[in-house]
């Protein structure tokens, strides 16, 4: 009886999801510039081949914006949580403290590509058309940088780019750019970095590098121009390589396993549910058979330290040059992960550990401290949000 009750769940919510589906595709026409149509007006945006108008607002000053994308944070690994103990989020649990935590907030897609090109566009993945890793870019995608570019914004994405395959090339919304081919690599390289087009060495840990490239465009940006800073980190990818300075930190902290990772657990479920355990990213393909969950997990916690130092450091930045408490920063995951919960490894499932990302938005002019946004939010809601 179980399964037929969720059976009739999932066709409520397929009903429900071609509903919304219908509703957003008339409303996403207005982030695409089709080949035959030179003008689209909406909402008091004007989106021509070669400008991009917003409507400007009386009597508001254009707020500065730092958006710190982190790639495979799941919601819980927050330190102020308490999800496990070896999770340690110091300058997060700060973040959290001065503004608002948003509990549910979920991505459209899990996977690194479709969600961000979701949060850079405010489309779902059957919009903007990037649904994998390797999918092409279309050349009519507009990013919301490209917006406020125009507005008057100077504008920098430095980190991790990945959309369109490997390619790390410039793209178009942004005065600045530092880059890396695909995943990139946590240790020096090379060729790592690409700055403007140009190929420059990759001399330290990535987390690291891209955090003081980034401090360096705030304190070198001249004039009084507003600016949105797109700092996007390579952490907590696999495979997890943690600063020197954090290795071990996680070591001789206790550990729970998921209840749900137990086979018992899944025991009169559908055959597939059963076998995904043997998927390749179920805990019981030979993939993983090797995988020691709880070391794994703690080198992830390790990994995220050096995150959250990076918050840290451009947060006592803006303070330092008196401008934390206006600018308004969001930091959020591209897609969870799963560490044995219904006995998968990694994300892109439909499972909560994969779908629920932590999202916490900082600034002292909007938002109380303290604030919990228990209302439901999605990576598409970042665009339309600077935006507005």
């Amino acid at each position: 009886m179980r399964y037929v009750k969720i059976t009739k769940l999932l066709a409520t919510i397929t009903n429900l999801l071609l509903l919304f589906s219908n509703v957003s595709s008339s409303i996403a026409q207005t982030n695409t510039i089709p080949a035959n149509q030179t003008t689209i007006t909406s909402g008091g945006v004007n989106q021509t081949a070669g400008s991009l108008k917003l409507q400007k607002l009386l009597n508001l000053r254009p707020r500065n914006i730092v958006f710190i994308l982190t790639d495979d944070h799941r919601h819980d690994a927050l330190g102020f949580l308490k999800s496990q103990s070896f999770i340690r989020t110091p300058n997060l649990d700060r973040m959290a403290a001065g503004g608002a935590h948003l509990p549910n907030a979920f991505v459209t897609t899990a996977l690194c590509s479709p969600s961000r090109a979701s949060i850079l566009t405010g489309l779902y993945a059957h919009k903007h058309r990037v649904v994998d890793n390797n999918n092409p870019v279309p050349a009519d995608l507009v990013f919301y940088p490209q917006y406020l570019r125009q507005a008057g914004y100077e504008t920098a994405m430095i980190g991790k780019w990945h959309m369109g395959g490997e390619s790390d090339e410039p793209q178009r919304g942004f005065d600045q750019w530092v880059s890396f081919k695909g995943q990139g690599t946590y240790l020096p390289n090379p060729n790592g970095l690409n700055i403007n087009g140009r190929r420059v060495p990759q001399k330290g840990y990535i987390t690291d590098e891209i955090t003081q490239y980034a401090l360096d465009w705030l304190r070198e940006r001249k004039g009084d121009k507003p600016y949105m800073l797109y700092l996007s980190h390579k952490g907590v990818h696999a495979d997890f390589v943690p600063a020197a300075r954090h290795k071990n930190q996680a070591a001789n902290q206790s550990f729970a396993l998921p209840r749900t990772m137990r086979a018992e657990m899944h025991e009169g479920a559908p055959m597939w549910v059963q076998n995904q355990r043997n998927s390749w990213h179920g805990i019981e393909f030979p993939y993983h058979s090797d995988l020691d969950i709880e070391e794994y997990y703690k080198r992830y916690a390790e990994t995220l330290m050096g995150v959250d130092e990076s918050v840290g450091r451009v947060m006592d930045y803006l303070k330092e040059r008196g401008l934390l408490d206006s600018t308004l920063i969001i930091y959020m995951g591209d897609n969870g992960f799963a560490f044995g919960e219904h006995g998968l490894i990694d994300k892109r499932t439909a499972y909560e550990e994969s779908m629920r990302v932590p999202m916490i938005a900082y600034c002292p002019e909007l938002i109380k401290p303290n604030t919990k946004v228990n209302q439901v939010v999605a990576g598409i809601d970042i665009a339309p949000t600077f935006l507005e």
